[in-house]
């Protein structure tokens, strides 16, 4: 076959033997190096939760607010989202960039541009200056969060990747937990400090990944799919999993990986076919991606993580030393209250988690609303209580299952660009949110809670319409859901399918299918 040839000095036959012990490769090699990659992709969805965190105490820094000129609560706002503008930015040249630089150049090139940020902010002693550091570590984030699931998942074997998306998720809300307790301990330094050195701790993070990456191989996918001639993709694989070269399960994962090359090859699309339907609904497709993305926001969980200190203040009328400790409380529980997901996102499925928190967050916000517009101190601590039972909501519905749906629901021809375009979303979603909540809270108090209970019944109104489960099955069913007829599948339609897409019925059906299958072979049936 000719799409072979690029092949053909690394197939199997032309591999230089090894001797077959066990691991050749010496210390970094094995479970070694598959920890050493993971550390470094989970200092990135670390950064990346840290970026999130560490204005929450910032903002409400009187030394701060007076070295910006005190600036006015548009401005305020502005300076915080600047961060999301440039995050949108770094997710598009990552989708852009990163086949051509490879998953490694393309992190390291991630945290260069967040490191040049991060000093921009430290530094500075007026607003411009501080604008262009936020949008600097913006478009380094960018590129960081497109880059390291991808990095990630190509140097896993296949019974580890399941459950990655919930663990490198919680990664990140240890950043976001890490920067409201860096945040609360300076606040006693009353001095620049209190706001330059949680801004600058960020550095360690991002110089770790850059040092512990530049040793580090590239995936041996990218490597035999870009940089066949070198072998060096044989040599990164028996490398990962700490074989000989001519081990058999290094032969059989080269030839997978290999053929599933060709095949994307030939499947691979450009731009526009985003757009285009080829006969699967792949522009539909496309949009629910970009939707559960952009909706994630539209929760508006980042009135809390962006500003819970700020909440605190203006609507519980708390002191800075007391909405800083119940921010840091409140990441506590935000991360332990996402290991809950690891057990569920699986074994529950995608769309009834996120139907159900959903609706559990539009009745937390509404009674939010209420405590805050009563606005005395018992009413103050439900306000406080129904916080925490929002991150709850968010972190068991709309957190890893949001990130694992895109590349599940994408077919393969535009499965690269449209995930990273669907990351660009997110980060847009984020922009709104965190530019209108200051004057939201400002101007209109308690309803604030109101719009964003409507846009989660929004949400699951959506989601119960148009989006199908794909939790339990293979991409290639996925396919089947979008090119199938409904006389293909068995069963009476509910009377409630004419509301709904016919696909989210074809899923159903194909679920209760392999569920039936499954215990029909565990002996249930």
């Amino acid at each position: 076959m000719a799409s072979r040839t690029s092949f053909d000095k690394g197939s199997p036959t032309h591999i230089e033997r090894a001797p077959s012990k066990e691991n050749p490769h010496g210390i970094l090699s094995g479970a070694s190096l598959v920890a050493a990659i993971t550390s470094v992709c989970s200092s990135g969805f670390l950064l990346f939760g840290y970026d999130q965190g560490v204005m929450s105490g910032v903002v409400i820094s009187k030394i701060w607010l007076a070295q910006m000129g005190h600036p006015s609560t548009i401005m305020l706002s502005t300076i915080t989202a600047l961060y999301d503008v440039g995050a949108v930015f770094g997710a598009i040249g990552a989708a852009v960039l990163g086949d051509r630089l490879g998953r490694k150049r393309t992190l390291i090139l991630g945290c260069t541009v967040l490191l040049v940020g991060t000093v921009l902010m430290a530094a500075c002693y007026e607003r411009i200056q501080m604008m262009f550091g936020r949008v600097f570590t913006g478009i380094g984030i960018g590129f960081i969060t497109s880059v390291t699931p991808v990095y990630q998942s190509e140097i896993s074997s296949a019974k580890q990747r399941g459950w990655q998306v919930c663990c490198q998720l919680t990664t990140m809300l240890f950043g976001l937990m890490l920067a409201y307790w860096i945040n609360y301990g300076f606040y006693f330094h009353n001095s620049s400090v209190q706001w330059r050195f949680p801004l600058a701790f960020q550095a360690v993070f991002a110089i770790y990944c850059i040092s512990v990456a530049s040793v580090l191989p590239d995936t041996p996918r990218w490597l035999l799919k870009y940089r066949p001639e070198t072998g060096k993709g044989e040599k990164v694989l028996a490398r990962l999993r700490g074989k000989a070269f001519d081990h058999p399960r290094v032969q059989r994962e080269r030839t997978e990986i290999v053929e599933a090359i060709e095949i994307e090859s030939r499947e691979e699309g450009g731009w526009m076919d985003l757009l285009r339907d080829g006969g699967i609904a792949a522009n539909k497709r496309f949009v629910l991606a970009l939707g559960i993305q952009f909706m994630q926001q539209m929760s508006g969980i980042n009135i809390v993580t962006y500003y819970a200190p700020t909440l605190f203040q203006s609507s519980l009328g708390m002191s800075q030393h007391e909405s800083l400790l119940l921010g840091a409380l409140l990441q506590v529980w935000y991360i332990a209250a996402s290991f809950v997901t690891w057990y569920t996102i699986d074994r529950v499925g995608r769309r009834k988690l996120f139907i159900s928190q959903a609706l559990g967050m539009c009745g937390v916000l509404v009674a939010e609303a209420i405590c805050v517009a009563i606005n005395n101190t018992p009413a103050a601590i439900a306000a406080v209580v129904f916080v925490f039972a929002f991150e709850a909501c968010f972190t068991w519905g709309w957190m890893a299952t949001v990130w694992t749906y895109p590349p599940e629901i994408l077919p393969l021809k535009i499965r690269a660009k449209g995930a990273a375009l669907a990351a660009a979303a997110d980060f847009l979603g984020n922009f709104v949110v965190v530019e209108i909540t200051p004057p939201g809270l400002q101007n209109i108090g308690y309803r604030l809670y109101i719009v964003f209970a409507v846009l989660n019944i929004a949400n699951a109104i959506i989601v119960w319409a148009f989006y199908p489960e794909t939790a339990g099955t293979t991409l290639e069913s996925v396919d089947f859901l979008f090119t199938s007829s409904t006389e293909e599948l068995d069963g009476k339609k509910p009377w409630y399918s004419a509301a709904q897409w016919s696909v989210v019925y074809r899923a159903e059906e194909v679920m209760g299918r392999v569920e039936a299958k499954r215990r029909s072979l565990a002996g249930i049936e």
